[in-house]
């Protein structure tokens, strides 16, 4: 049986469906996973307009160069870790990629391929003709993951999983630098204890709860009473969030505040095992959103309640906070993960 699947992502909605796909198959077959995003190399990177970016923008074109695929990334390995599926990511700058999938594959020791049917972004990777070249070329097995354009259900879902895999990508790498930290006898820097604080203050208070809080939650209350103990513990899991982010916020001042480096190491270890505290809070609050609050909604709203909630989401992801300050999180978020292992 299968042991080792190399899982191709681009940069579309329908990654988040194929990520979900892969890492259920890779859990039924106990497997696991390497995931491979192919960027468009510097020389045709956003259609010849590299060199312009790069002089006018300095921080989009690092986005789209680098830190967009760690993104992808992080959330595919965020998907994995949360079903106990052993995962590693590459990256590769490919203009041809079916070649660079087909490449990596064999280099890593893979023995099928799970990909999806084609994409829809421009720079995305995986269009039908690509996804023909790898079953064509590649000489070992090609799992292909039937995908349309997702409909309402599918794509409200999708996009609650996708914030669920940021929040969780993030938390990795904030584990990960006080892990190191502890392990070497050594104190963390504030600065980026407070970048991290900063993202999920910022993507999960501002932007994640309101939008299950005032959409989600409210119309299944609507359409069912069997869930409201639930949402209300939710509820309350979301106020608690708030409260439990600002204590870290103030361990980060006493570690900014401490004078001397016996002092600054204190600190970060009191850090780690709040931070570990926090991280249990939040495994146990997206568990809770995705074992029980999704499949009820899956089972209790209409059609028409789930395009409502579509058009709710996208309403929010354009007019939350502003397309600038979206921006920002995206970068901060790609900078937080990047100090994360692949």
């Amino acid at each position: 049986m299968y042991r080792h699947l190399l899982v191709p992502i681009d940069g579309t909605d329908l990654s988040v469906q194929v990520v979900g796909n892969a890492v259920a198959l890779a859990r039924s077959l106990d497997a696991r996973i390497t995931f491979f995003h192919a960027m468009p190399d510097g020389g045709s990177l956003l259609q010849g307009d590299a060199e312009l970016l790069r002089a006018t923008a300095r921080g989009e074109f690092d986005y789209a160069s680098h830190g967009k695929a760690r993104e992808l990334l992080a959330k595919a390995e965020a998907a994995a870790r949360a079903l106990g599926v052993p995962c590693t990511s590459r990256q590769a700058a490919s203009d041809r990629p079916a070649h660079a999938v087909i490449e990596v594959a064999r280099a890593s020791g893979c023995d099928l391929i799970f990909m999806a049917s084609h994409g829809h972004s421009k720079l995305g990777m995986l269009f039908g003709s690509e996804t023909l070249a790898v079953l064509m070329n590649a000489g070992l097995p090609v799992l292909v993951s039937s995908t349309g354009e997702l409909q309402p259900p599918a794509r409200a879902i999708a996009i609650i999983r996708d914030e669920h895999r940021s929040l969780a990508a993030v938390m990795h790498a904030w584990l990960h630098a006080l892990a190191e930290a502890r392990q070497a006898g050594s104190a963390v820097d504030p600065a980026a204890m407070r970048a991290m604080l900063r993202y999920l203050q910022e993507f999960s208070l501002q932007r994640h709860h309101p939008k299950e809080d005032q959409h989600l939650f409210a119309l299944l209350r609507q359409r069912t009473t069997s869930c409201h103990a639930e949402l209300d513990e939710l509820g309350r899991q979301h106020e608690r969030d708030a409260q439990l982010l600002a204590q870290l916020g103030q361990h980060i001042d006493a570690l900014d505040a401490a004078g001397d480096d016996a002092a600054r190491i204190a600190a970060t270890r009191t850090l780690g095992d709040e931070v570990t505290h926090y991280a249990s809070f939040l495994w146990d609050h997206l568990g809770r959103e995705e074992g029980v609050i999704l499949p009820a909604a899956q089972r209790h709203l209409s059609t028409a309640d789930w395009a409502a909630l579509d058009a709710a989401f996208a309403d929010d992801r354009d007019t939350a906070a502003g397309a600038g300050t979206e921006m920002e999180l995206r970068h901060l978020f790609a900078r937080i993960v990047d100090q994360a292992p692949f």
